[in-house]
């Protein structure tokens, strides 16, 4: 029978110098029952309800927390010298003083640089060619300075290049703050804003400056105003305030600088709003929202062109000339008709032609359509692979950028000439010691219990005996339509060489397949996610791949929710879970419309305000299904600020798993007590959070080394 202490005495305990105490015990969590109720009557008690904490101060629930963090610390020392030796090849392969590919925009090459060691990148530019006088826009290694977490995105340059705006987050909360520099003085200037989307875009008059106010209570981006520069925040104008919850905004401007748009999206329904960038008093509804129908628009050449799934599943583009009236999508002309076999997902508009993202088979690839109908796709050198669209900021050019990585090929960045065909390679990341002719990367199918053939993406050494015995790495997503798309990192060579087969299992839930694969795994077809990812596992164990009691299970966030469900639905089939920022808590999270996110996401996995929503995802929701048996080994990770995933889900469904789980395997709970849903910003610190995990993990599955 185990031992188990009060979350006081744990706390103590914890304190005591490890020698003296071989066998640390788990913080427990105190049982107090609360009533959770429905809005049709229906009541459940949920026992750790109390771990929540909006403020995040209180003593208690902090206590309880760092207690969780010492017991990691004890249990994790034995596998600290891999977690060492993992963090120092993740770090020798990336070189010390990388910068990215310059690309040119009205007249400046931008780019960002890195010190060598250096956390954070400086961001630079250099006027008319990469020999001229380099300007720092921004040293974010000394603004980071002070910050166990710093961000600064959305860096945008006025139209004149005096001016850069972007939004700044010192927490992880994503609550950034509003800042403009001038870059002439290179002082930041008196104008801020707090509690704002990193989404800014300047008008042409160079002063006024169009942002998105966020709500303070659920961060949903709520109003669309404008900053004159030196004026009072106060009085910013209101431009438009989004009535529908469901909905985010997004501030754009078209290709052609011509227009700023307000785009307005729920997860199945959108709305545009543009003005003229030179006179933006008047925002119009380019097509009005419809239930079911998705779009976006960009313009170039006299015409609007839309991608939209209106009639249309896997979405086309289509396209209507200036001056016509076009509140309906009848006055709409086809330019990429809709089909069964590609899923297309983004654009790019240039004078003559179309870039084009779309998926095929599993992988996405670039399609370059000319308006006189000629088509170019970019070659692929691999089975599984990903390509997209990279900056291109130059409308007149033939030439298109993108970039291509796999498993095994380190991110290249290419273009393509829409005119000729020619490719030609302008970068490729140089990762020290690492000889990509070592490995291969592979697609393989498995058939899920309905049927359905799921694809896997796999990488491997060449050299590995498949004679199932190896150790099996597998990864999924599974949710928002968001794709698993196969890419190269630091961490995969080291498994790789440690003999271990990296899988990515594109389940249902992602588009990987197209629309109707995401449809397959959400709502009321959610339970297709799980299903899906415990058969690829049995079907790589049962070709040979890989050894039953040998696999390492690895999802964040969504996919944090598929490990919550598998553990639930299959913990025999895996000898250690581990699940990042996980969202576990489902029915009672989506019963409270204050929590960040939740409006936004009845379409994704229901509302359980309905009878028959909150049935479904009971038979589900990780936390709610936890019960007495055997679990594996675990690692669960989060962020005290996470404003994607509370921190007091994964809290709660530890605290549940600790008093249910009928094993002895270990279950570490790691919170990052300065960090949101991202962990920590700088890009050594994330590499040492990730060997973390791993060593822990493969040290569960017998490496040690």
């Amino acid at each position: 029978m185990k031992t188990r202490l009060s979350l006081c005495a744990a706390a103590a305990f914890l304190a005591v110098p490890l020698a003296s105490q071989p066998t640390p015990q788990p913080p427990v969590a105190e049982k107090r029952p609360q009533e959770v109720r429905t809005p049709f009557g229906a009541v459940r008690t949920d026992d750790y309800y109390w771990l929540r904490d909006d403020a995040r101060k209180a003593p208690e629930v902090i206590g309880y927390l760092n207690a969780e963090n010492k017991y990691a610390d004890a249990l994790l020392a034995a596998s600290k010298p891999l977690k060492d030796r993992l963090y120092s090849e993740m770090v020798a392969r990336a070189k010390p003083d990388d910068s990215s590919l310059p690309f040119e925009k009205n007249g400046y090459f931008y780019y960002q640089r890195f010190v060598a060691g250096g956390e954070y990148p400086v961001a630079a530019r250099r006027k008319g060619n990469m020999t001229a006088r380099e300007e720092i826009l921004l040293d974010l290694p000394d603004m980071a300075k002070g910050h166990a977490y710093f961000a600064a995105n959305a860096q945008t340059v006025s139209p004149d290049n005096k001016s850069l705006a972007f939004a700044e987050d010192v927490v992880g909360r994503m609550q950034y703050t509003l800042k403009v520099k001038d870059l002439e003085s290179g002082k930041l200037l008196a104008d801020q804003v707090a509690n704002v989307q990193p989404s800014l875009q300047w008008a042409n008059d160079n002063r006024t400056l169009f942002y998105i106010e966020k709500d303070p209570v659920t961060l949903l981006s709520k109003r669309v105003k404008a900053h004159v520069l030196g004026t009072p925040s106060s009085e910013d104008r209101l431009i438009y305030e989004e009535p529908d919850d469901s909905f985010y905004i997004y501030l754009d401007r078209t290709s052609d600088g011509k227009y700023l748009c307000i785009r307005s999206e729920a997860m199945f329904m959108a709305e545009t709003r543009c003005a003229a960038a030179d006179n933006p008093a008047r925002f119009d509804v380019v097509v009005p929202r419809a239930e079911g129908v998705s779009y976006r628009v960009d313009h170039m050449g006299g015409r609007w062109i839309a991608w939209t799934n209106k009639d249309a599943p896997n979405f086309r583009i289509v396209a209507v000339r200036d001056g016509t009236a076009a509140p309906r999508w009848s006055a709409w002309d086809d330019i990429i008709a809709t089909s069964d076999a590609a899923y297309i997902e983004n654009f790019n508009i240039f004078q003559g032609f179309l870039a084009v993202e779309e998926r095929v088979g599993g992988n996405k690839r670039i399609r370059l359509l000319t308006n006189g109908g000629e088509e170019r796709i970019a070659k692929a050198d691999e089975p599984a692979f990903t390509m997209a669209l990279s900056v291109n900021e130059n409308p007149d050019s033939p030439w298109v950028r993108y970039t291509y990585d796999s498993l095994v090929t380190p991110q290249r960045t290419y273009e393509l000439n829409a005119l000729t065909g020619e490719r030609r390679l302008l970068k490729a990341e140089e990762v020290p010691g690492y000889d990509p002719s070592r490995y291969v990367t592979e697609r393989t199918w498995a058939t899920a219990r309905d049927g359905a053939k799921i694809p896997v993406t796999l990488a491997y050494r060449k050299d590995l005996k498949r004679d199932g015995s190896a150790p099996i790495y597998q990864y999924a997503y599974g949710a928002y339509g968001v794709s698993s798309d196969p890419r190269y990192a630091p961490q995969i060579p080291s498994l790789l060489d440690r003999g271990v087969v990296y899988a990515i299992a594109h389940v249902r839930g992602g588009r990987e397949l197209g629309e109707n694969w995401y449809i397959s795994g959400r709502l009321f077809n959610k339970m297709n996610s799980f299903t899906d990812y415990i058969d690829v596992t049995r079907h790589l164990v049962g070709s040979g791949y890989g050894a039953k009691g040998r696999v390492m299970a690895l999802g964040g966030s969504g996919g944090g929710t598929l490990m919550g469900a598998v553990a639930n639905m299959a913990p025999g089939d895996y000898r250690v879970i581990v699940a990042q920022v996980p969202y576990v808590d489902a029915v009672t999270t989506m019963l409270d419309p204050t929590i960040p996110l939740v409006t936004n996401e009845y379409g994704q996995w229901g509302n359980p305000a309905k009878k028959r929503d909150y049935d479904y995802m009971l038979t589900w929701s990780p936390y709610d299904n936890v019960r007495a048996q055997p679990y594996p080994a675990m690692f669960v990770g989060t962020g005290l600020w996470d404003s994607q995933v509370q921190y007091y889900e994964p809290a709660k469904w530890v605290a549940r798993l600790r008093a249910l789980k009928t094993d002895q395997n270990p279950l570490i709970f790691r919170i990052n007590m300065e960090g949101g849903h991202g962990g920590k910003s700088g890009r050594f610190q994330r590499y040492a959070d990730q060997a973390e995990y791993i060593a822990f993990g493969l040290s569960q599955l017998g490496i040690e080394r």
